[in-house]
């Protein structure tokens, strides 16, 4: 899909485990509707594990060789990406701006913010009946977004990056869906394709995934959903678990 000026290394951070996550494991675990949380979706911080994860992300960024590291910096403006970023920045002794913008932001759930699937299928039966219908790539919750929403603010960061980071070795904090979505648009997967990576490759917290420009200008995956950094420096590797049959609900 890529084939214009375009970055010359792309980092894909989802951010690390957040309070929201340990909310939503627990409100699989007790079989609740909805997570106990008392702040918005983007004010939701990261939680204890989630700074570690996000110091053993700084510390493997440091260590990289100087023409290796990221030269730009992106970020979700919510609070749990931007405070992974800070920390991992601040770890790595890396002097970047960084840049927030409101298209790399969590997908929209609308009326099924912080709902469980329990709750949604509870308190509406005939939306989990018409998601059953659509699917999850197409299907939108009341006042939300569906995945293809998502695909459209992804595209355009991506005519951005051409604009503005050409050449360079840009690092991306966001969240689950969007790590998913932004395989979806460069590896130019097909809907099938897309859920099946995502049932079987589900995006943990803080894990990276890196493209490169490869031949014609095309940026080409190298390695997914990796996680050395966090299991060499004895860091939990968390994936927040589907409370609604859909990951990401429970705010990825």
């Amino acid at each position: 899909m890529v084939t214009a000026a375009v970055p010359s290394a792309l980092w894909l951070v989802r951010h690390g485990e957040s309070q929201g996550n340990v909310s939503a494991a627990r409100a699989g675990e007790s079989g609740a509707g909805r997570l106990e949380l008392d702040v918005r979706d983007p004010d939701v911080p990261l939680s204890d594990t989630g700074r570690g994860q996000a110091e053993a992300l700084g510390a493997w960024l440091g260590e990289l060789p100087a023409d290796q590291r990221p030269t730009a910096l992106l970020s979700s403006p919510f609070a749990r990406a931007a405070e992974t970023l800070r920390i991992a920045v601040e770890t790595a002794g890396l002097d970047l701006p960084v840049r927030y913008d409101e298209r790399l932001r969590e997908r929209d759930f609308g009326a099924f913010d912080g709902m469980t699937g329990a709750g949604i299928r509870e308190e509406y039966p005939e939306e989990a009946a018409r998601r059953d219908l659509l699917g999850k790539f197409y299907y939108r919750p009341p006042g939300g977004e569906s995945w293809a929403d998502v695909a459209l603010r992804v595209r355009s960061v991506l005519l951005t990056a051409q604009l503005e980071a050409a050449g360079e070795r840009l690092l991306i904090t966001s969240h689950q869906a969007v790590v998913t979505v932004f395989r979806y648009v460069l590896e130019e997967l097909s809907e099938p394709e897309l859920l099946d990576l995502d049932r079987r490759e589900p995006i943990a917290n803080c894990s990276v995934t890196r493209y490169e420009a490869g031949e014609g200008s095309r940026l080409r995956l190298v390695e997914a959903n990796v996680v050395a950094h966090l299991t060499r420096a004895d860091e939990a590797v968390t994936e927040e678990e589907p409370v609604t049959g859909e990951p990401g609900v429970g705010r990825g």
